[in-house]
């Protein structure tokens, strides 16, 4: 598997335990079928590749003033972000987030999902 096949599927096994298990009360898949969230994951990964990085240029003294937990923050609106524009896409791919704590949960379990999987999984990362 390729590198960016390997991290379309960490993605979209982050975002189904946030969203699709039901772990996180609050939140809810429009569409819950497995492939669903393969979109979802590539949607993400845009989300992240586009607004990401700008979104931190332009917040960075807020960042360097918390001591970086604002990207917490900005990692919480790149998931509702996500959710948005999955559901505007058609077909159901996105989710809805009912509260804020909700997302920021949701936020921060993709986010260490993302982060032990890509340390699991780091040697094929590498050499693909």
């Amino acid at each position: 598997m390729n590198k960016f096949g390997l991290r379309l599927a960490i993605n979209a096994l982050a975002l189904y335990l946030a969203v699709g298990t039901g772990w996180i009360p609050y939140i809810h898949a429009e569409n819950t079928q497995w492939w669903a969230y393969f979109v979802m994951a590539l949607v993400f990964a845009v989300v992240n590749a586009v607004l990401g990085p700008l979104l931190k240029l332009l917040t960075c003294p807020l960042i360097v003033l918390t001591l970086g937990l604002f990207t917490l923050v900005i990692n919480t609106l790149l998931f509702y972000v996500t959710g948005w524009l999955g559901s505007l896409i058609g077909s159901g791919f996105g989710f809805e987030i009912e509260k804020v704590w909700a997302g920021f949960l949701g936020a921060l379990l993709v986010g260490i999902v993302n982060t032990v999987l890509t340390l699991v999984f780091r040697r094929g990362l590498k050499t693909a």
